[in-house]
């Protein structure tokens, strides 16, 4: 079946995990990962998921799983030991229009956990639609490896000057060339950067109109101003 891949904005969404096992930990740590709102449901949790209730990380309901817990969620993982229950959670999601995942259970799912690969706002991720989470795993070492560490902070400052040619520049194939370029170079925080300079010398060449150039102005001046 084929998969739409998305990257899913799940801050302060409500989410709830049906289950508090090891098989459990994992997603609620992506969840958490991702600020989502999250919410247990299981009678006994692992010693790290009683652990993430007490420090208030998440709350947990001490029970059995009863029809009318999905009211009001986004999301739910379903992930108890027990196939008869992890059947019901999917009806009433699917009842309810409410995304869900059954753990090892690829025909009961609306998505997967993807193996990912981060490095600070970078994240790269690897899905095999629930055909070998194993191989998943195996790629996600293997580009974990050939990934450079400090790929997060090169993003990070890539992101800064993306900014502010956006400010400079009318949106253009030179302003796209030049985003490009600039994709594949050393990007580095300090103002004398070889790339900023590039960057500016590119905007002379390549200006806002007057009308665009003086509603840019204050934005840019702030920008500048916040560097160190």
């Amino acid at each position: 079946m084929p998969l739409f891949p998305i990257f899913l904005k799940l801050t302060a969404r409500p989410c709830i995990v049906i289950g508090a096992g090891h098989l459990a930990e994992s997603k609620i740590e992506s969840l958490q990962a991702a600020n989502a709102r999250v919410t247990v449901v299981a009678p006994a949790a692992s010693a790290r998921i009683v652990d993430m209730a007490a420090s208030g990380e998440v709350v947990w309901h001490r029970r059995e799983y009863v029809a009318g817990d999905l009211a009001g969620q986004f999301l739910v993982v379903a992930a108890t030991d027990n196939p008869a229950v992890n059947r019901a959670v999917f009806a009433e999601a699917e009842a309810s229009g409410v995304l869900i995942n059954a753990v090892d259970d690829p025909p009961f799912c609306d998505f997967y956990f993807p193996s990912v690969v981060r490095r600070g706002e970078l994240q790269i991720a690897i899905s095999t639609a629930g055909a070998s989470p194993a191989l998943a795993q195996r790629l996600r070492k293997e580009i974990n490896a050939l990934l450079p560490l400090d790929a997060g902070d090169w993003l990070a400052e890539l992101g800064n000057l993306r900014r502010e040619v956006l400010q400079l520049e009318p949106l253009n194939e030179a302003r796209k060339q030049l985003l490009h370029q600039l994709a594949g170079r050393e990007v580095c925080g300090y103002d004398g950067c070889p790339s900023r300079t590039m960057a500016r010398s590119h905007a002379l060449a390549n200006p806002l109109p007057p009308a665009e150039a003086a509603r840019a102005l204050p934005a840019t001046k702030a920008a500048t101003e916040r560097k160190p």
